[in-house]
């Protein structure tokens, strides 16, 4: 059974970093796109970034360009996602998802998903 688990949220001030991690199991994740998603309070759950689990795809939504990578460690099973700049508009619970075959930018599109990381941004 497919297993995502989150973690690295926390507290920072704005134009500080995190990285987040999604640590993955129980699946042959080769297959598998592994995206990033956010959900800030009293809004939808939207799209971060995403990549397909062979390094082929990367696609990041245009706010977080620049300032947000997504990479992922195949000894570890684990992807990360590095955030650096960070603005107060970026305060949300942050949620690993797996689908497959590739990357897609809707939530109803990933089959997977983690318990979600809390970012919180402070101005």
């Amino acid at each position: 059974q497919v297993q995502l688990v989150e973690s690295g949220g926390g507290l920072v001030q704005a134009g500080g970093s995190l990285r987040l991690s999604c640590a993955t199991s129980g699946g042959t994740f080769s297959s598998y796109a592994i995206g990033w998603f956010r959900q800030a309070p009293g809004k939808e759950r939207e799209f971060v970034a995403a990549l397909t689990w062979s390094g082929s795809s990367i696609y990041y939504e245009d706010s977080v360009k620049g300032r947000f990578t997504i990479s992922r460690d195949n000894a570890k099973n684990t992807v990360y996602l590095q955030m650096n700049t960070l603005k107060p508009e970026d305060t949300a619970v942050y949620y690993c998802a797996a689908r497959r075959p590739g990357i897609a930018t809707t939530p109803g599109q990933y089959a997977y998903w983690g318990q979600g990381t809390q970012v919180t941004v402070s101005s």
